[in-house]
Order: structure tokens, then C-alpha cells, then sequence
């Protein structure tokens, strides 16, 4: 995802986004653990939407602290 599309979402909708990305993380994981996966890029991609979202979240309750 991109981050502005990140952005316009909520504080509850980026906290389930980031559960679902690393549970996809997670299984991707194991998918090339097991030599399942093709794509490896797959998971450098889940690897930094995470951040992004970590990121938007920090930001915004540095932003309420002000």
C-alpha cells in the first residue's frame, strides 16, 4: 500500500491493516521456509507496508501529545 493511501485511513482501521499484514508476513514466511514461494519480493513489500503503517501511527500520537 501506498503511504497517502495509508493516510486517509483510521487509527482502528490502520491497527487491523497492520495485524492483517503481519499475519500475511508471517505466512509468507513459512511459504519461503519451504521453498513455496516464487516471489520473494512478496514479502519485502508486507516487510514495508508494516513500517509504513508503524510510521503514520507514531506520527499521529506525537501529533496528539502536542
Amino acid at each position: 500500500m501506498k503511504t497517502r493511501e495509508l493516510e486517509k485511513k483510521s487509527s482502528e482501521e490502520l491497527e487491523k491493516l497492520y495485524i492483517d499484514f503481519c499475519q500475511k508476513r508471517q505466512q509468507l514466511n513459512f511459504k519461503v521456509a519451504s521453498k513455496q514461494l516464487k516471489n520473494i519480493r512478496e514479502v519485502r513489500e508486507a516487510r514495508k507496508t508494516i513500517a509504513r503503517i508503524l510510521t503514520i501511527q507514531k506520527q499521529r500520537q506525537s501529533e496528539e501529545k502536542k
